[in-house]
């Protein structure tokens, strides 16, 4: 019998030997792999919502916290989502093959770069088993083998999807291992994984950031990480003020648990008098404790409704993943600038301004994957971004920044075509 590690091993190899005869497969295969797992997501979601089901309960009575749970929890609604997002996927135009930058160069050669897929992706990831279709249904769209490792808290959910993403695409003419699942949960097997430089091309974590960071430092191979969002919204002096409220409880409140959902706004002095009642007031009707600093405070406490808490240091620069925002009132432009700055994660940020200089100032000056006037931080997401899926959202700037489509799972290869050409 294979040891846990021989058995990792052998799915690295028969994953690296899918990953060649992918570089090279039809467009069409590979959409009717992606909506044969769309049709079939929807068709075995009794399946797929027991196993589901049991992870759920186990993780509530491990005592996981409201945020994780959230993410984990499968109902028909998600799996209809997550099945029209693969759907997306099959829609989208197939990157690899492009030829782009072709040029003919003084002695005829004709030169440029053509689209391929990376390889072999390894995932791992935390939590949220609509993760494992994503991932999956972008690597096989952009020609990847890809390699699954979920956490123990998913495994039956995450046994019961790649079952019917391998079968889905057995159908469809894939090449056999294209789709790899770790289905044992010894962590000694990550290890082991990050190591496999010779199978894997990539690896993609998706997690707190614990993870992120054991991976980032222990792998031997590219990592592309990301997922921590501490985003703030900036409410310039001359916001509109219903505008700056809607857009505010929108990120905040619209799905609190995720890495593009509002952690702090900051408020210019000028109008905070007459924005932050009525923010606050909207932001009660769903809860929202307000973590304020001494100004915020000042003009708020005299409304015994809200859920007004001091702010301490540790709220500056925290991922709440909660009904929890921290509120700043700032001088100006340039002091949150300087907060986000010092305060950011480089994921989302957001300016609510009518002033056109200070917008620009702001896209041009601050540092983050995305940047926004006057719309909500809960917009970075792939789906929302056009790409139909994302396999994350990259807050590094090599190779990938931001929600990380096909195109972001693809190199290149210069190609060169001549006539007979020899250096001289």
């Amino acid at each position: 019998m294979k040891s846990a590690v021989e058995e990792l091993e052998a799915k690295g190899r028969a994953a690296k030997a899918a990953s060649r005869r992918m570089a090279y497969l039809s467009t069409d295969i590979k959409n009717n792999a992606l909506r044969n797992i769309a049709d079939d997501l929807v068709a075995r979601k009794d399946e797929i919502l027991a196993a589901n089901k049991k992870d759920y309960i186990k993780a509530r009575a491990s005592g996981m916290g409201a945020a994780l749970l959230d993410r984990l929890m499968l109902d028909k609604s998600r799996l209809e989502g997550i099945a029209a997002d693969t759907r997306a996927v099959a829609a989208l135009p197939d990157p690899v093959g492009e030829t782009f930058e072709m040029r003919t160069m003084p002695n005829g050669l004709q030169i440029g770069k053509k689209r391929v897929p990376i390889g072999v992706i390894g995932a791992i990831y935390e939590s949220r088993p609509n993760v494992t279709v994503d991932i999956a249904s972008l690597c096989l769209k952009s020609g990847n083998a890809i390699i699954l490792r979920g956490g123990k808290e998913t495994i039956n959910s995450n046994t019961a999807i790649v079952r019917v993403i391998q079968d889905a695409c057995k159908r469809a003419g894939m090449p056999e291992g294209c789709v790899q699942f770790i289905d044992n949960t010894d962590h000694a097997l990550v290890d082991r994984m990050l190591k496999m430089n010779d199978v894997i091309d990539l690896i993609i974590p998706r997690g707190g950031a614990g993870l992120i960071k054991s991976v980032t430092e222990n792998a031997t191979m590219a990592v592309v990480s990301g997922g921590i969002g501490v985003c703030h919204t900036f409410i310039d002096k001359s916001a509109d003020i219903q505008k700056a409220v809607d857009i505010v409880y929108n990120a905040k409140v619209q799905r609190p648990t995720v890495c593009n959902a509002l952690d702090t706004v900051l408020v210019h002095a000028d109008i905070a008098r007459s924005y932050l009642p009525g923010m606050a007031n909207e932001l009660n009707k769903a809860k929202v404790e307000l973590h304020c600093d001494a100004r915020a405070l000042a003009i708020l406490k005299p409304n015994k409704a809200l859920k007004l808490v001091p702010a301490v240091g540790e709220d500056w620069g925290k991922e709440f993943l909660a009904l929890i925002a921290a509120v700043k009132v700032v001088a100006s432009l340039d002091e949150a600038l300087e907060h986000i700055e010092k305060y950011g994660s480089g994921h989302s940020e957001a300016i609510v301004t009518e002033d056109y200089q200070n917008a620009m100032r702001f896209l041009n000056e601050v540092d983050a994957a995305c940047v926004y006037v006057n719309a909500s931080t809960r917009f970075s997401d792939g789906a929302q971004f056009g790409l139909g899926a994302e396999v994350g959202i990259s807050t590094q700037k090599l190779h990938a920044r931001g929600p990380m489509g096909l195109k972001e799972l693809t190199t290149y290869k210069w190609i060169i075509l001549g006539s007979g050409q020899v250096r001289p």
